[in-house]
């Protein structure tokens, strides 16, 4: 997968293409990866073995980074460090999120 660039719109078909999952992966080199991640109801992920940076891409909601409480809307940029347990709560219908992995995978040298 070498994509050189993706629109909202691209993932969001994508993402109903694949409808049985939450997410959709979109890009990846290295050890960089690119998701688009739409939760519906509920989010049930957990912890990952490397760093991701959240880009909100529609809608509002709360991310719970172990017990942290963090207001997020469109546009807003979030860090999660590997292996920090986290989570979308509050969300709104239309919530969803780039989701970029990087860096080391947790354990590895």
């Amino acid at each position: 997968m070498n994509n050189k660039k993706v629109s909202l719109l691209e993932a969001i078909e994508k993402l109903k293409l694949e409808a049985k999952k939450p997410f959709t992966l979109l890009m990846k080199h290295g050890t960089m990866s690119v998701e688009y991640f739409a939760p519906q109801q509920s989010d049930t992920q957990t912890a990952h073995q490397q760093d991701e940076l959240y880009v909100i891409a529609r809608g509002h909601g709360q991310c719970n980074r172990q017990q942290e409480i963090i207001e997020c809307k469109a546009g807003d940029v979030l860090f999660v460090p590997a292996g920090m347990e986290h989570r979308f709560e509050n969300f709104t219908d239309d919530f969803a999120t780039w989701v970029i992995f990087y860096g080391p995978i947790s354990g590895e040298s």
